[in-house]
């Protein structure tokens, strides 16, 4: 397997989200999200503005999954400036949009693993990566990322939400 490719037929599933959702923005969001995130064995954020809020709320993810886009335009110095913070070792991975490339797979599992904060630059497009995440990260740990126009979503990494997760993995097309 080279990539996973998500059919049309699963997108829209892909609209509800995967967990909580906290409606607002920006620091309203990571706020109200606080106590979890301060008890979870692991934080993982997908996105750059969910990992911009994270870092200026204090609270600094294991794992930030960034591509320095967002809604599909270039974010600001200042939020690239943020992210580039000093205690994450960068490695760079490429993820056409629409897929999981095994790459990218590989380096979320990798990285969820160790114990060194990562920051992974996605050249493509970042958004499913929330997928392996859940399916990668320990028990107790959660991953946040954000839900346009709404707020973020926290999704609690349990046995039953890996499962979930993979089976729906399971039904997207599997590209050499």
């Amino acid at each position: 397997m080279r990539l996973l490719l998500l059919p049309d037929e699963l997108r829209n599933y892909l609209k509800e989200p995967l967990g909580r959702l906290y409606r607002g923005n920006g620091l309203e969001c990571i706020t109200a999200m606080e106590k979890e995130l301060r008890s979870a064995r692991k934080v993982i954020a997908v996105g750059d503005m969910t990992a911009f809020y994270l870092l200026k709320a204090n609270i600094e993810p294991d794992l930030l999954v960034v591509d320095n886009k967002t809604k599909r335009m270039p974010v600001s110095d200042h939020v690239v400036d943020t992210l580039g913070h000093e205690s994450y070792k960068t490695i760079m991975v490429k993820n056409p949009a629409a897929t999981i490339s095994k790459d990218l797979i590989d380096l979320i599992k990798q990285s969820l693993q160790g114990t060194e904060h990562i920051k992974m630059i996605v050249e493509g497009e970042e958004d499913l990566a929330t997928l392996p995440a859940i399916l990668y990260a320990p028990q107790g740990s959660v991953v946040v990322y954000g839900q346009p126009n709404e707020g973020s979503v926290l999704v609690d990494v349990t046995p039953e939400k890996k499962l979930h997760i993979e089976k729906f993995m399971k039904q997207m097309i599997v590209e050499e």
